[in-house]
C-alpha cells in the first residue's frame, strides 16, 4: 500500500465477477468475507443491479454459500434513493424498475406516481413495458427530470446478454433529447454514498472490482485504493489500454484475503 495511505479499515467489493459468477461462488470469496468479519473490518458488497433488495441478494448469496448480512449489501437502487432524498427530500417519482428500486425509494420517503412526478427513475427490469416507456417519455417531455440507476447496456444471463438500463435509457434519450443522470458505477457518487453508510474514509478504504471501466475508475475518482481481480470481464491484457491503473492486479479474490 502507498505510504501516503492509512492501513485499510474499510472494504468495498463488487459482487458479480468478484464474489460470484452466474450464481456460483468464486474461489476464495467465502474466505475473504470470513476474514473481513474476523478482522472486524467494515465492508459493503456493491452491485449495479437494482432489481433486488438487499434482503433478496443476501438470500441469493447464501444459496451460493456466501454469508453476507443484508445491511452489508449496497445497490445502485439504494444509491439512487440516497441521491434523490438529498436532492429533493420527500419528492415524487415515476419508476420503471423492480422491487429493489421501488422499495429503496419508498423507504427514502418518496411518493411513486405517474402524475406530474419530480423525476422519472429508470432501473433494471426483466419486463420492460412499451406502455411504461411511453409514459416515461411523455413525463420527461412535460418537465420531469431523468434519473437512471446505472449505465450498463447489457446484463448477463445463462442464455447470453440481455438489454439493461443503459440501453433503455438510450431509447428514452433518443425520444426526448434528455440525457439521464446515472447514479451507479462508474459514478463515484455511488462509492461516496456507500462509504457514508459505513463511516468510511477514502484514505483508508479499498475497492475490489473486476472492471476497469466501472469499479477501478470510480474507485480512483473517489480517492480509494483499488484492486482489480481477473475473474470477471477485464483481462490482464486489457489493463494497458486504459489511461489509469489500479493499485494492484490480482488473479482472484483469493489473493486479496491476506491483505485484509
Amino acid at each position: 500500500m502507498s505510504g501516503a495511505r492509512r492501513p485499510a479499515e474499510c472494504w468495498l467489493t463488487d459482487m458479480d465477477g468478484v464474489l460470484v459468477h452466474e450464481g456460483q461462488a468464486l474461489p476464495g470469496a467465502a474466505d475473504f468475507l470470513a476474514r473481513l468479519v474476523e478482522a472486524g473490518r467494515r465492508f459493503l458488497v456493491l452491485t449495479n443491479n437494482s432489481i433486488f433488495t438487499p434482503r433478496d441478494l443476501a438470500a441469493r448469496l447464501a444459496r451460493s454459500g456466501l454469508q453476507v448480512p443484508e445491511q452489508a449489501i449496497f445497490t445502485s437502487a439504494l444509491a439512487t434513493a440516497d441521491f434523490l432524498s438529498a436532492q429533493l427530500p420527500g419528492g415524487s417519482a415515476y419508476v420503471i424498475g423492480e422491487a429493489g428500486l421501488t422499495t429503496a425509494l419508498y423507504e427514502a420517503g418518496y411518493t411513486l406516481t405517474d402524475t406530474d412526478p419530480d423525476y422519472v427513475v429508470l432501473g433494471e427490469t426483466r419486463t420492460y413495458s412499451f406502455e411504461a416507456i411511453t409514459r416515461a417519455i411523455r413525463l420527461i417531455g412535460d418537465g420531469a427530470r431523468f434519473i437512471a440507476t446505472n449505465p450498463d447496456v447489457t446484463g448477463p444471463s445463462p442464455e447470453g446478454p440481455l438489454p439493461a438500463t443503459g440501453s433503455v435509457a438510450a431509447m428514452v434519450t433518443k425520444a426526448t433529447g434528455a440525457e439521464p443522470y446515472f447514479v451507479g458505477k462508474p459514478n463515484p457518487m455511488m462509492f461516496r454514498s456507500a462509504m457514508n453508510r459505513i463511516e468510511a474514509h477514502s484514505e483508508s478504504t479499498v475497492m475490489v472490482g473486476d472492471r476497469m471501466d466501472t469499479d477501478v475508475v470510480a474507485g480512483i475518482e473517489a480517492g480509494l485504493e483499488t484492486i482489480l481481480v481477473l475473474t470477471g470481464s477485464t483481462r490482464a491484457s486489457d489493463v494497458a489500454r486504459f489511461p489509469f491503473r489500479p493499485n494492484r492486479v490480482l488473479e482472484s479474490i483469493a489473493d486479496v484475503v491476506e491483505l485484509v
